[in-house]
Formats: C-alpha cells, structure tokens, sequence
C-alpha cells in the first residue's frame, strides 16, 4: 500500500468543502465551501488564502480559458471574474424543481461546463440530472434519473467520462466524444456499499484509473475503468473529493465534509472540514478549461 502522507493544507475546519481544482497558472489549489456560498484559494508557495464569498451557495464551479470561474449556484449558471467581481449569469437550470439543487460540476475535454443536481427532498428521488453548458448558454440533459450527482472526472485523453451517483448507489463509465461532448456506451462498473464508500467526487489518474471519495467509509478509493476495485486509502475524515495538481501532477489534494457528522463520527474523525494535501504515486489528469468565455 502505497502512503499518501496526507495532512491539512491550511488549518481551517470547513462546513462542506468540495471540488478542488488546481489552477496551473497561479499554482493555487481552488475549492468551494458550498454551504457557506464560497470559493477559496491557497497559494501553495506562500499560503495565503483569498476567498470570494457569493449570496447563495456555490455547489461547484470550473476555470475558463480566459481567467474567469464558470460558477454553478443552486439552480444557475454564472461567469465569475475574480480579479473584478463582475458576474453574468448564463443559464439557469432545474429552478422549476424546488427540492433540487446544482451539486459537482466540471469542466470537460470538450470545453463545456457539465454539472448535476443533487434531490434533497426527504423520498430523495431520482430526479436530478446531469447537465451540458456552453459557452453560448445551451443547456443540455445528458443523464436523468439520478438522486445525487457526483464523481465527474475524465481520462487524459478526453475518451472516457466517469460519473457517480451517490444515493444510487455507482460508479457509471462512458464513453466521450471531446469534439462535441457526446456520451454513449454507458455501462456500469461498480456499486460500492457503505463499507466500500459511497462514490463521491472523483478524478482520474493519467493510466486512466479512477479516484473516488467513498464519503460513507473515510477512504480514497482507485478503481480500473472495468471496475476492479485497485487501492483502497483509509483517510482519517468524511472526504467529499480529490484533485491532482502541481508541477508533476503528482500533488494529490481531497476536501472533507463536517456539515451532517454525528459527534461519534467527528471524535473518530477530528480533521474532517479539512482540505488535506499528500503526495501520489502516480501523475493526475489536469483540469480542462471552459472555451469560448
């Protein structure tokens, strides 16, 4: 088993922190802290945090070609200039469904914005969907039927999306046209329990493994995109997603969920809120950026 020599990043205990992403131009690792409406940054030379707060929560966002942030809020979304504060909203989506809210989003190989809802009414149906946006503001429905949508990542060479759902409970591979986005060939690969972990974010490594947060279970868990369960990580918190950054690829980052914790599991797991750093064994896809905005 290979150690992964994960501490915190920064001391703060966050609510629900969420969707890491590194930004190779700033060299600052980017997550949301979605119930609060925030987006933070670290600096990984210096440390030094900036946090730009929004009036409604930030359920995930992405970085864009030209600088700004492509944001989803609960049931819209917005481009984000961060070095002005300007914001323009580009669609808005699912807003006539009042128990569901926008939940992780990337950006994909093909340059568009996907994001999925998460239903948050007590029968917790299936009922959310993933969506596609461009940069012109269309909106597609990809994938329905979903209770939580979670888990977006993609191989490096842009042919192969992952997706989870989980409440579903699993694990779905796709495959993915860069060129225009389109997905076929779905097939599911895995249905973890809750002593496996609940597929939360993931990410996916550059041998096209696939890295999913098993929120239920406090560990980082690498799938083959046939399903085999790889490695297994024992993460002393609730972790919510994993990210690969840094000049190699190989820095692994993976936020953590305090929001919801009983106090047996905050005693067991103390850290959780965390954003965590370690080092990999293996180099990570890197983010795509959103085209055309």
């Amino acid at each position: 088993m290979h150690d992964l020599g994960l501490e915190p990043l920064i001391p703060t205990l966050h609510r629900l922190a969420e969707c890491p992403v590194y930004d190779d131009r700033t060299d600052r690792l980017l997550f949301c802290n979605i119930l609060d409406g925030e987006i933070h940054a670290v600096d990984l030379k210096s440390g030094e945090e900036h946090i730009w707060r929004f009036p409604e929560i930030v359920a995930s966002y992405g970085l864009c070609e030209s600088g700004r942030f492509v944001v989803a809020l609960k049931d819209s979304i917005i481009l984000f200039d961060p070095a002005t504060g300007e914001r323009t909203t580009l669609a808005t989506v699912g807003a006539d469904l009042p128990t569901v809210r926008l939940n992780d989003g990337k950006v994909g190989p093909d340059g568009a914005f996907w994001v999925g809802g998460i239903n948050n009414a007590p029968d917790k149906a299936a009922i959310a969907v993933l969506y596609r946006i461009d940069a012109s503001g269309n909106v597609e429905v990809k994938v329905d039927g979903i209770k939580a949508s979670n888990g977006l990542a993609w191989t490096a060479d842009g042919r192969t999306m992952f997706h989870t759902d989980t409440r579903g409970v699993w694990i779905d591979r796709w495959t993915f046209d860069p060129d225009t986005g389109a997905i076929s060939d779905r097939t599911r690969i895995a249905e973890p329990d809750d002593a496996i972990g609940r597929p939360d974010g993931g990410a996916t490594d550059v041998y096209g493994y696939y890295w999913s947060a098993g929120i239920s279970a406090g560990k980082l868990n690498r799938w083959s995109a046939e399903g085999q369960l790889v490695e297994s990580f024992e993460i002393p918190a609730s972790i919510s997603m994993p990210c690969f950054g840094g000049p190699d690829g190989r820095t692994l980052f993976v936020t953590s969920n305090r929001d919801g914790r009983t106090a047996e599991e905050l005693a067991r797991y103390p850290l959780t809120g965390s954003v965590f750093v370690g080092r990999s064994f293996v180099a990570g896809v890197p983010a795509w950026r959103f085209r055309g905005a």
